[in-house]
């Protein structure tokens, strides 16, 4: 029963915004530490910058490019978002 627990615990503990940048509000580096992925349309996703659950939308890094403050570029999709604690 303790996976059961511990199953429904994760879900509620991942917050409905998360970003990787510093810079960002929404930057929370002991999630991040735990190891956070995400499914966007059934799909596992790697590249994921920011995400948000309850507007569905994800940011992702387009390759290596960066902007003229050196942030890397991103792409905003609309989709089905997943976030969930790795088990590694």
């Amino acid at each position: 029963m303790p996976m059961d627990e511990t199953a429904t615990e994760s879900p509620a503990a991942l917050p409905d915004r998360l970003a990787t940048n510093p810079k960002s509000p929404f930057h929370n580096p002991e999630l991040l530490a735990r190891g956070v992925g995400i499914r966007f349309n059934g799909a596992e996703k790697t590249n994921v910058d920011e995400y948000c659950v309850s507007e569905g939308w994800v940011r992702l890094t387009v390759g290596k490019s960066v902007d003229r403050h050196g942030n890397p570029m991103t792409i905003k999709l609309n989709g089905k978002v997943e976030p969930y604690f790795r088990q590694d």
